[in-house]
C-alpha cells in the first residue's frame, strides 16, 4: 500500500520559515514527479512546487518563486518543501502527491497526481 505521509506544519510569525516533509512508503517515487499543492478555507486546491523525478526539472508557482524551495532524497524517498519569506497568504493546508504524469506540462493538475498525503497545517500569523 503506498502512502505519503507530511510533516512539519506549524505556526509560524510572517518572515519566517518552515521546512515541510513527505516520506512516500510502498513505492519508490525516484522517477516520479512529486508536487506540492494548498487549500486554503474556501479555496481551491493550488498548485505550489512540482519536482520531475526522470530529469530532475523543478517547477514553482509564481506566488512561491524566490521564496520555497523543493527537492527530493531519494535514498530516504522523501521530497521536501523549504519555505522562506512566508506570508499571512501563505496559511493553508499543504498536500504532498506523486505520480507517473503523462505529459510534462501536466505538473501544475492536482488530478493527475496518483497518490495524496493527508495533509499538514500551515499558518503564518501577521
Amino acid at each position: 500500500q503506498v502512502q505519503l505521509e507530511e510533516s512539519g506544519g506549524g505556526l509560524v510569525q510572517a518572515g519566517g520559515s518552515l521546512r515541510l516533509s513527505c516520506a512516500a512508503s510502498g513505492r519508490t517515487f525516484s522517477t516520479d514527479t512529486t508536487g506540492w499543492f494548498r487549500q486554503a478555507p474556501g479555496k481551491e486546491r493550488e498548485f505550489v512546487a512540482a519536482f520531475r523525478g526522470s530529469n530532475g526539472n523543478i517547477y514553482y508557482a509564481d506566488s512561491v518563486k524566490g521564496r520555497f524551495t523543493v527537492s527530493r532524497e531519494n535514498a530516504k524517498n522523501t521530497v521536501y518543501l523549504q519555505m522562506n519569506s512566508l506570508k499571512p497568504e501563505d496559511t493553508a493546508v499543504y498536500y504532498c502527491a506523486a505520480g507517473v504524469l503523462r505529459y510534462w506540462w501536466e505538473y501544475r493538475t492536482s488530478n493527475k497526481y496518483d497518490y495524496w498525503g493527508q495533509g499538514t497545517q500551515v499558518t503564518v500569523s501577521s
